[in-house]
């Protein structure tokens, strides 16, 4: 018996919707969760691609550095 008479006996025997709900909806799902995964993972890369070529962005808790003997400006409450 060769593999080819045994593949195409299981597939004469298989059900449609066997085909369809068994094999081809999960591998069509499993690609899309695939697509969505990698493209949300694409869009954070870009955020962090983008705030590194501004450094306003990079850092946004930066302050510039003060002179040497400068006077702290203080808040009036």
């Amino acid at each position: 018996m060769s593999a080819s008479y045994i593949f195409s006996e299981f597939m004469r025997e298989l059900p449609g919707y066997v085909l369809f709900g068994g094999i081809f909806m999960p591998v069509t799902l499993l690609l899309l969760l695939l697509i969505a995964y990698f493209r949300i993972q694409l869009l954070e890369v870009n955020e962090e691609l983008a705030a590194a070529r501004d450094p306003t962005k990079a850092f946004p808790t930066y302050q510039r550095p003060r002179r040497p003997g400068a006077k702290e400006k203080k808040c009036k409450n």
